[in-house]
Protein backbone atom coordinates (compact mmCIF):
# COMPACT_ATOMS: atom_id res chain seq x y z
CA UNK A 1 0.00 0.00 0.00
CA UNK A 2 1.00 3.48 -0.70
CA UNK A 3 2.36 5.63 2.30
CA UNK A 4 -0.36 8.42 2.63
CA UNK A 5 -0.22 11.76 5.15
CA UNK A 6 -3.37 11.40 7.71
CA UNK A 7 -5.59 14.33 7.10
CA UNK A 8 -8.03 15.47 9.62
CA UNK A 9 -10.38 19.08 10.63
CA UNK A 10 -8.78 21.30 13.75
CA UNK A 11 -12.06 20.71 15.39
CA UNK A 12 -11.25 16.68 16.04
CA UNK A 13 -10.18 15.46 18.96
CA UNK A 14 -6.86 15.69 20.22
CA UNK A 15 -5.84 12.45 21.25
CA UNK A 16 -7.01 10.79 18.25
CA UNK A 17 -5.18 13.86 16.10
CA UNK A 18 -1.44 12.83 18.30
CA UNK A 19 -1.88 9.38 17.53
CA UNK A 20 -2.14 9.74 14.04
CA UNK A 21 0.65 11.93 13.88
CA UNK A 22 2.59 9.66 16.12
CA UNK A 23 2.01 6.56 13.79
CA UNK A 24 2.76 7.95 10.43
CA UNK A 25 5.12 11.30 11.64
CA UNK A 26 2.99 13.44 10.02
CA UNK A 27 -0.45 15.07 9.52
CA UNK A 28 -2.56 17.24 7.95
CA UNK A 29 -5.05 19.69 10.02
CA UNK A 30 -7.57 21.13 7.93
CA UNK A 31 -9.09 24.88 8.48
CA UNK A 32 -6.67 25.76 10.85
CA UNK A 33 -6.66 29.74 9.93
CA UNK A 34 -9.34 31.89 8.62
CA UNK A 35 -9.02 33.44 5.56
CA UNK A 36 -8.50 36.70 7.20
CA UNK A 37 -5.93 35.64 9.26
CA UNK A 38 -4.40 34.69 6.25
CA UNK A 39 -4.47 37.49 4.31
CA UNK A 40 -3.11 39.35 7.45
CA UNK A 41 0.25 37.41 7.87
CA UNK A 42 -0.05 37.91 4.25
CA UNK A 43 -0.13 42.11 4.09
CA UNK A 44 2.64 42.01 7.07
CA UNK A 45 5.31 40.09 5.42
CA UNK A 46 4.55 41.57 2.07
CA UNK A 47 7.15 44.18 1.89
CA UNK A 48 9.83 42.11 3.91
CA UNK A 49 8.88 38.95 1.31
CA UNK A 50 9.40 41.32 -1.79
CA UNK A 51 12.46 42.15 -0.63
CA UNK A 52 14.15 39.20 -0.08
CA UNK A 53 16.58 37.76 -2.17
CA UNK A 54 15.64 34.71 -4.99
CA UNK A 55 18.77 33.28 -5.49
CA UNK A 56 20.09 31.28 -8.21
CA UNK A 57 20.36 27.45 -7.92
CA UNK A 58 23.28 25.84 -6.96
CA UNK A 59 22.84 21.50 -6.94
CA UNK A 60 24.88 21.32 -3.61
CA UNK A 61 23.34 24.01 -1.87
CA UNK A 62 20.97 22.72 1.54
CA UNK A 63 18.55 25.28 0.49
CA UNK A 64 17.14 25.13 -3.41
CA UNK A 65 17.50 28.28 -5.18
CA UNK A 66 14.05 30.68 -6.63
CA UNK A 67 12.96 30.28 -3.22
CA UNK A 68 12.25 33.79 -1.24
CA UNK A 69 13.13 33.00 2.79
CA UNK A 70 12.16 35.53 5.49
CA UNK A 71 12.39 35.16 9.60
CA UNK A 72 12.21 37.41 12.22
CA UNK A 73 8.42 37.23 12.06
CA UNK A 74 7.67 37.39 15.33
CA UNK A 75 8.86 40.50 15.44
CA UNK A 76 7.86 41.31 11.75
CA UNK A 77 3.79 39.48 11.78
CA UNK A 78 1.30 39.74 15.18
CA UNK A 79 -0.72 37.80 12.91
CA UNK A 80 1.69 35.22 13.09
CA UNK A 81 2.41 35.20 16.39
CA UNK A 82 -1.25 34.43 17.42
CA UNK A 83 -1.30 31.46 15.12
CA UNK A 84 1.94 30.34 16.52
CA UNK A 85 -0.35 30.30 20.23
CA UNK A 86 -3.19 28.42 18.12
CA UNK A 87 -4.48 25.72 20.84
CA UNK A 88 -4.43 22.63 18.97
CA UNK A 89 -0.80 22.81 17.99
CA UNK A 90 0.18 23.91 22.11
CA UNK A 91 -1.93 20.78 22.58
CA UNK A 92 0.36 18.60 20.34
CA UNK A 93 3.55 20.13 21.55
CA UNK A 94 2.49 19.08 25.10
CA UNK A 95 1.83 15.54 23.77
CA UNK A 96 5.08 15.22 22.28
CA UNK A 97 7.57 17.03 24.06
CA UNK A 98 6.77 17.70 27.80
CA UNK A 99 7.86 14.13 28.49
CA UNK A 100 11.05 15.34 27.92
CA UNK A 101 11.10 19.04 29.12
CA UNK A 102 9.34 21.60 31.25
CA UNK A 103 8.46 23.87 29.05
CA UNK A 104 8.85 23.86 25.16
CA UNK A 105 9.67 26.46 23.31
CA UNK A 106 9.43 28.09 19.54
CA UNK A 107 12.31 26.89 17.34
CA UNK A 108 12.61 28.65 14.14
CA UNK A 109 9.70 30.54 12.55
CA UNK A 110 10.63 30.92 8.96
CA UNK A 111 8.14 32.18 5.51
CA UNK A 112 8.76 30.58 2.60
CA UNK A 113 8.27 31.27 -0.88
CA UNK A 114 9.01 28.52 -3.23
CA UNK A 115 8.82 29.73 -6.97
CA UNK A 116 8.77 28.07 -10.33
CA UNK A 117 11.68 26.09 -10.93
CA UNK A 118 12.94 25.15 -7.85
CA UNK A 119 14.19 22.05 -7.10
CA UNK A 120 13.15 19.05 -4.95
CA UNK A 121 15.17 19.73 -1.62
CA UNK A 122 17.63 17.03 0.39
CA UNK A 123 15.24 14.86 2.69
CA UNK A 124 16.57 15.55 6.06
CA UNK A 125 15.53 16.11 9.67
CA UNK A 126 14.29 18.45 11.77
CA UNK A 127 16.12 17.12 14.77
CA UNK A 128 19.16 16.76 12.93
CA UNK A 129 20.44 20.25 14.57
CA UNK A 130 20.84 17.87 17.63
CA UNK A 131 23.24 15.08 15.94
CA UNK A 132 24.32 14.03 19.70
CA UNK A 133 22.17 11.60 19.58
CA UNK A 134 21.58 8.62 16.77
CA UNK A 135 18.28 8.31 14.95
CA UNK A 136 15.59 7.51 16.25
CA UNK A 137 16.28 9.76 18.72
CA UNK A 138 14.21 11.27 22.10
CA UNK A 139 11.42 13.68 20.72
CA UNK A 140 13.23 17.22 20.63
CA UNK A 141 11.21 18.99 18.32
CA UNK A 142 7.67 19.17 16.63
CA UNK A 143 7.51 21.41 13.50
CA UNK A 144 4.53 22.82 11.42
CA UNK A 145 4.04 24.52 8.13
CA UNK A 146 0.86 26.66 8.07
CA UNK A 147 -0.28 27.17 4.34
CA UNK A 148 -0.67 30.90 3.18
CA UNK A 149 -1.23 29.46 -0.05
CA UNK A 150 -3.05 26.34 -1.72
CA UNK A 151 -0.20 23.11 -1.71
CA UNK A 152 -0.02 21.00 -4.45
CA UNK A 153 2.33 18.20 -5.80
CA UNK A 154 3.54 20.63 -8.48
CA UNK A 155 3.82 24.20 -6.77
CA UNK A 156 6.28 22.60 -4.24
CA UNK A 157 3.77 20.60 -1.94
CA UNK A 158 6.37 19.53 1.21
CA UNK A 159 8.05 15.67 0.82
CA UNK A 160 7.63 13.91 3.09
CA UNK A 161 8.42 10.35 4.24
CA UNK A 162 5.70 8.41 6.16
CA UNK A 163 7.00 6.22 9.16
CA UNK A 164 10.67 7.60 8.39
CA UNK A 165 10.40 8.83 12.38
CA UNK A 166 11.13 5.37 13.33
CA UNK A 167 13.64 4.63 11.02
CA UNK A 168 17.73 4.33 12.20
CA UNK A 169 20.02 6.72 10.28
CA UNK A 170 21.35 4.71 7.36
CA UNK A 171 18.63 4.21 5.59
CA UNK A 172 17.22 5.69 2.72
CA UNK A 173 13.91 6.46 1.41
CA UNK A 174 12.91 5.33 -1.96
CA UNK A 175 11.15 7.17 -4.14
CA UNK A 176 7.86 5.05 -3.67
CA UNK A 177 8.06 5.97 0.07
CA UNK A 178 7.96 9.91 -0.58
CA UNK A 179 4.70 11.96 -0.38
CA UNK A 180 4.06 15.53 -1.72
CA UNK A 181 1.66 17.68 1.03
CA UNK A 182 -1.34 18.47 -0.64
CA UNK A 183 -3.76 21.30 1.13
CA UNK A 184 -5.44 24.25 1.09
CA UNK A 185 -4.83 27.85 2.48
CA UNK A 186 -5.57 28.00 5.89
CA UNK A 187 -4.37 24.34 6.91
CA UNK A 188 -1.28 23.24 9.08
CA UNK A 189 0.94 20.24 8.08
CA UNK A 190 2.58 18.95 11.37
CA UNK A 191 5.36 16.56 10.90
CA UNK A 192 7.59 15.20 13.88
CA UNK A 193 11.22 16.21 14.10
CA UNK A 194 12.63 12.80 13.02
CA UNK A 195 10.25 12.50 10.32
CA UNK A 196 12.18 12.83 6.70
CA UNK A 197 10.96 16.13 4.74
CA UNK A 198 11.92 18.60 2.38
CA UNK A 199 10.91 21.64 -0.03
CA UNK A 200 9.27 20.23 -3.36
CA UNK A 201 9.90 21.38 -6.64
CA UNK A 202 7.81 23.54 -8.62
CA UNK A 203 7.38 22.37 -11.48
CA UNK A 204 4.81 25.04 -12.56
CA UNK A 205 4.74 28.11 -14.89
CA UNK A 206 3.53 31.10 -12.59
CA UNK A 207 2.36 29.58 -9.12
CA UNK A 208 4.41 30.21 -6.17
CA UNK A 209 3.78 28.57 -2.85
CA UNK A 210 4.15 30.03 0.22
CA UNK A 211 3.81 28.99 3.69
CA UNK A 212 5.36 29.55 7.29
CA UNK A 213 7.56 26.92 9.32
CA UNK A 214 6.90 27.36 12.73
CA UNK A 215 9.11 24.43 15.14
CA UNK A 216 9.38 24.18 18.90
CA UNK A 217 12.08 22.49 20.64
CA UNK A 218 12.35 21.60 24.40
CA UNK A 219 12.94 24.53 26.54
CA UNK A 220 16.81 23.53 27.33
CA UNK A 221 17.86 23.16 24.02
CA UNK A 222 19.77 26.09 21.76
CA UNK A 223 17.13 27.77 19.54
CA UNK A 224 18.14 26.90 15.98
CA UNK A 225 16.83 30.46 15.38
CA UNK A 226 18.27 33.52 18.56
CA UNK A 227 14.47 34.79 19.38
CA UNK A 228 16.29 36.78 21.67
CA UNK A 229 17.86 38.83 18.67
CA UNK A 230 14.89 38.21 16.03
CA UNK A 231 12.53 40.44 17.98
CA UNK A 232 13.92 43.91 19.72
CA UNK A 233 14.39 43.41 23.50
CA UNK A 234 11.73 46.25 24.44
CA UNK A 235 9.06 45.30 22.24
CA UNK A 236 9.62 41.23 23.56
CA UNK A 237 8.88 42.62 27.24
CA UNK A 238 5.53 44.04 26.21
CA UNK A 239 4.10 40.99 24.75
CA UNK A 240 1.88 38.87 27.16
CA UNK A 241 3.71 36.50 29.85
CA UNK A 242 2.60 33.57 27.52
CA UNK A 243 3.77 35.06 24.25
CA UNK A 244 7.22 35.79 25.91
CA UNK A 245 7.02 31.99 27.74
CA UNK A 246 7.01 30.50 24.44
CA UNK A 247 9.87 32.73 22.47
CA UNK A 248 12.18 31.65 25.27
CA UNK A 249 12.16 34.87 27.61
CA UNK A 250 11.62 33.07 30.43
CA UNK A 251 12.74 31.67 33.62
CA UNK A 252 13.27 27.56 34.79
CA UNK A 253 12.43 25.43 31.61
CA UNK A 254 14.29 22.89 33.72
CA UNK A 255 16.44 22.44 36.59
CA UNK A 256 16.88 26.31 36.97
CA UNK A 257 17.93 27.13 33.45
CA UNK A 258 17.27 30.89 31.94
CA UNK A 259 18.03 32.72 35.18
CA UNK A 260 18.00 36.56 35.47
CA UNK A 261 17.54 39.14 37.81
CA UNK A 262 14.70 41.03 37.96
CA UNK A 263 15.99 44.11 39.34
CA UNK A 264 18.35 43.96 36.54
CA UNK A 265 15.38 43.89 34.15
CA UNK A 266 13.56 46.31 35.82
CA UNK A 267 16.38 48.96 35.05
CA UNK A 268 16.40 48.33 31.12
CA UNK A 269 14.91 51.22 29.19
Amino acid sequence: MAPTIPQCSASDDIDSMYAALDEAGCLVVHDMATPDEVAAVRSELDSHMRAAVVGDDKPEDFYPGHTRRLIALMHRSPAMRELMMHDTIGQLNDRHLLGNCKKWIVNIAAALEIGPGARDQVLHREENLFPYWEPPRPNLILATMWAMSDFTSDNGGTQLVPGSHRWDGNRVAEPDEIVRAEMPAGSVLVWLGGTLHGGGANITADDWRYGVVLTYTLGWLRQEENQFLSIPFAEAMELPADVRMRLGFDQDYGGGLGLYDPRVLAQSD
